[in-house]
């Protein structure tokens, strides 16, 4: 039964998977980009393990799309985002931030090159699909602007390739890391591309006709049966040891991505011409004031992840907060993401950090805190 205590109305869109999600034990059900996401399959810790162990199926539609075509689409998508796009290959991925005018992040979604003008944005939480059409009416450039109907589903885990194989054939061994294909699977058209929000081996299958998500969620857990393939949620804990963003928590617009440590996604020495340009040079020529770090909180272990910004303090004067925290089991620690003040983010600065009321120590370590040179979600198959 799905939780009593969480109101669906006509306001919020259900995904195409959103049925075949209940049947497979969603019990709740939170908000992303004006959609239901489902964030309650059981203990959060059990959804780690299928997650390390084996594999997970997860409804990520909420990452919805901003298709970008037209005779200018890859100017109009350089003036979006920082990083250089003179070497996006078609068929090819790229992590990317969207700035605005003070150099402020609006997202950080995964672009997909789908032909010489026709892009992808596979958004985190917020309004980009606005922002761009706002920024196309004033940019004198010829492009289309729209949310196509898309919805991706991913696949993560160690066990994600063998399912693959299985569905498509030993041919998708060939797709590297952060490069996509254009299949069909018995009639059902898709995008299939190796990234993920887990930082553990994994695909992501975007759905090019809503009308299929049944067909397409049931096919994939059968062929995932032998695979000991569970339904699933995106792991917080997994996604904090590899210091993933979460935009909201780790990043806003108040946030640039210096202080994220995110300089190589920023093309100042270019002639790349982007929206930001000109206040992202001026604040890496004065230099930043806060930086993210790397936390353990040495106090209990942690019941969930926070729900609120929880302060940091040194010698009683609050100098940053901590933005994502969580109980990591295969560490053994509390681990959390924060932003402080640089003057304090030397690795091994020992902090005070309030938790409801209760003041525990904290120690500034090295992030992320589990396979930092991302080998996992990289290695060759």
């Amino acid at each position: 039964m799905i939780n009593k205590n969480f109101g669906f109305g006509t306001q919020i869109r259900k995904s195409p998977y959103f049925d075949a999600t209940v049947r497979w034990g969603a019990t709740g059900f939170s908000v992303y980009n004006h959609m239901y996401i489902p964030r309650d399959f059981g203990d959060p810790e059990q959804n780690f393990w299928n997650l390390i162990q084996t594999a997970i199926l997860c409804d990520v539609a909420v990452e919805r799309q901003v298709e970008i075509t037209g005779p200018d689409a890859y100017k109009f998508i350089q003036l979006l985002t920082p990083r250089d796009l003179s070497k996006l290959s078609i068929g090819q991925c790229k992590y990317v931030l969207i700035t605005n005018a003070e150099g402020g992040i609006l997202n950080d979604p995964v672009l997909l090159r789908l032909g010489e003008n026709h892009f992808w944005l596979s958004l985190g939480d917020s309004d980009i699909l606005l922002w761009a059409q706002g920024v196309a009416i004033n940019s004198g450039l010829d492009v289309k602007i729209s949310e196509p109907d898309v919805s991706p589903l991913q696949l993560q885990g160690p066990k994600s390739a063998d399912i693959m194989i299985k569905l498509f054939g030993d041919t998708i061994n060939d797709l590297k890391y952060y490069w996509f294909k254009e299949l069909d699977l018995d009639g059902i058209p898709l995008v299939v591309s190796r990234t993920g929000w887990s930082s553990e081996l994994g695909y992501e299958l975007f759905l090019r006709d809503g009308s299929k998500g049944n067909d397409l969620y049931e096919k994939i857990m059968v062929a995932g049966k032998e695979f000991n393939l569970k339904p699933g949620h995106t792991s917080s804990i997994r996604r904090i040891e590899g210091g993933m963003l979460s935009y909201h928590a780790d990043a806003d617009v108040h946030t640039n991505p210096f202080e994220l440590g995110l300089d190589r996604l920023v093309s100042l020495q270019s002639d790349v011409n982007f929206i930001g340009k000109k206040a992202l040079k001026k604040i890496k020529a004065d230099g930043i004031k806060r930086l993210q770090v790397g936390l353990e909180i040495k106090c209990e272990k942690l019941t969930g992840p926070n729900t609120t910004f929880w302060p940091l303090m040194f010698e009683n004067k609050i100098i940053g907060k901590v933005t994502s925290a969580i109980y990591s089991p295969r560490l053994k620690k509390n681990i959390a993401l924060a932003m402080i003040d640089i003057n304090f983010s030397k690795i091994g600065t020992f902090l005070n950090v309030e938790i409801e009321g209760k003041y525990y120590v904290c120690e500034v370590i090295h992030k992320p805190f589990f396979d930092p040179k991302k080998k996992i979600t990289s290695k060759k198959l």
